[in-house]
Formats: C-alpha cells, structure tokens, sequence
C-alpha cells in the first residue's frame, strides 16, 4: 500500500501555519484541531518546515515562556523529511521509526498534497493485519 491510498481514506487536509506566526496561536490551532504538528508553509503549497507538539516543548524548556511570541519558523524543523504519495507504507515505516519522527508531509512535485502521521501507519498496519487474520480464519474453516 502506498501514501496515495492512505490520503485517499483520510482525507488530503492539512493544517499550515505561516513561519510568522506566533507559537501561542499555533499551539492553540494544535489544541483546536486535536493534531500533533503543522505544516509551516509561506503559500500553503509549499513545504517550509514543520511545528510538532514536541517542538514548542522544548522550546518551553529552552526559553520559558516567553517562546510563546516567538515566531513558529525560530521552533520549526526547516528540514523536515517528506515522502511522495508512491512511497509505501513500509517504507514511510522505516523512515519514521529511524528519524524517530511521528508526521510526513507527502509532497508531489514540490507540493504538498497531504501528511500523514505515525497513528495513520499504524492504523493501515492493523487493518492489514486483521484482514489477513479474516482470510487465514475462512481459509482453515473452509479446510476443515
């Protein structure tokens, strides 16, 4: 299964805030949407870093709080790791689990075009896997 398939079931919204904005508002758009990071984009196409809770977490440690004025592009990663929407979940798996990150913007020729968090990969697997169950179950009682 492929990113693609994943934002066909939930959806391709993401939540982008601009690299000016102050954490506060941020964080309260993390609370609001019940989401654990956004997308910073300067055009809302674009990716330009990424705010996760754990970013103005250790911003509150760093600086106190006093970083709640900051703008979010002094707390983003400007670097964030990306997937396109052909990359498979085992894949999104791996990168995920040795970067030790929880969210991927999924970006198409420069653009982004969903995000998909480590609840969505883990949602797939488990589905994968009781679908498999169902099959192996009917498979036997169809032997027997």
């Amino acid at each position: 299964m492929s990113m693609q398939e994943i934002l066909n079931a939930k959806g391709a919204k993401v939540a982008t805030v601009e690299p000016g904005t102050p954490v506060a508002i941020a964080a309260r758009r993390l609370r609001l949407e019940n989401i654990g990071a956004l997308v910073v984009s300067h055009d809302g196409t674009t990716v330009d870093g990424i705010l996760s809770e754990r970013d103005i977490l250790y911003g509150l440690i760093d600086h106190g709080a006093d970083v709640l004025d900051k703008p979010v592009a002094d707390l983003m990663a400007h670097q964030p790791y990306t997937c396109s929407p052909q990359t498979s979940v085992k894949e999104a798996m791996r990168l995920m689990t040795t970067r030790r990150i929880r969210h991927l913007p999924v970006v198409r020729e420069g653009k982004l075009v969903g995000i998909i968090s480590v609840g969505d990969v883990m949602k797939n697997r488990l589905d994968e896997l009781e679908l498999e169950g169902h099959v192996l179950h009917d498979y036997i009682a169809a032997h027997q």
